[in-house]
């Protein structure tokens, strides 16, 4: 994801430190689809991307050992995974999906620190207001250890740290800090109403009186995987 801050080529200058395996052990419940909402750009390369939660049953991490907030909820947002680049895509535990339900609970907490900043955040975003950066980069190592705990995924002795510690650095705290970009991280009304329309179980009642650009009716978005935990 954009605001996941995984550049190799500067690693010693942009990470942070974050004492991964001192870290409590969360859990991570609940759905998630990831659906296609319709063509790329130059810079969304094969198409553009949203996370999109289960209202039945939506994807959160409970954390452990008494931390505030216990438990993060993220909300709808667009994505590709992890910024990982291709040269380090190559080495185990770099793939962008790889840890895909953490790094889209740590890039919703920077959604919603950008709209905390432009003071319009929606409820859910209220929670993390009294969180610090550094907890940020804590939580995706939270994320991931419940994903190792729980065997979705396998055990690394290095990606994990490396993730985390990349997240913390200044890089990622620039992006924490920024005005004005809550608009643009805002899942758009017609990819929201595509999204919600794609919801096994739902109807198209809000895409009736949308189109596109051109006029056209909208689609239902296209469910790219579902993942249950």
């Amino acid at each position: 994801m954009r605001r996941l801050s995984l550049l190799f080529p500067l690693l010693l200058a942009a990470c942070g430190w974050v004492d991964y395996d001192a870290l409590p052990e969360g859990e991570i419940k609940g759905t998630v689809f990831v659906m296609w909402v319709g063509e790329g750009s130059a810079t969304e390369g094969a198409g553009k991307f949203v996370y999109v939660p289960n209202p039945r049953d939506p994807l959160r991490l409970v954390r452990g050992d008494g931390a505030v907030p216990k438990e993060i909820r993220p909300e709808m947002i667009y994505t590709d995974g992890g910024s990982i680049p291709r040269a380090g895509q190559m080495f185990n535990g770099f793939s962008p999906w790889g840890y895909a339900p953490a790094y889209m609970i740590h890039d919703w907490l920077f959604v919603a620190r950008h709209c905390l900043t432009d003071d319009t955040p929606t409820q859910a975003e209220r929670a993390i207001a009294d969180m610090e950066f550094k907890e940020s980069a804590e939580i995706i190592g939270e994320a991931i250890q419940a994903l190792i705990a729980s065997g979705q995924v396998a055990a690394n002795d290095v990606a994990p740290q490396v993730i985390a510690g990349a997240v913390a650095g200044p890089i990622s705290y620039s992006r924490w800090r920024a005005e004005g970009a809550c608009t643009a991280d805002r899942v758009s009304d017609a990819h929201r109403a595509q999204a919600e329309a794609a919801i096994p179980g739902t109807g198209l009642r809000g895409l009736r009186a949308m189109t596109d650009a051109k006029g056209a009716p909208l689609a239902p978005a296209r469910i790219i995987t579902t993942l249950s935990f």
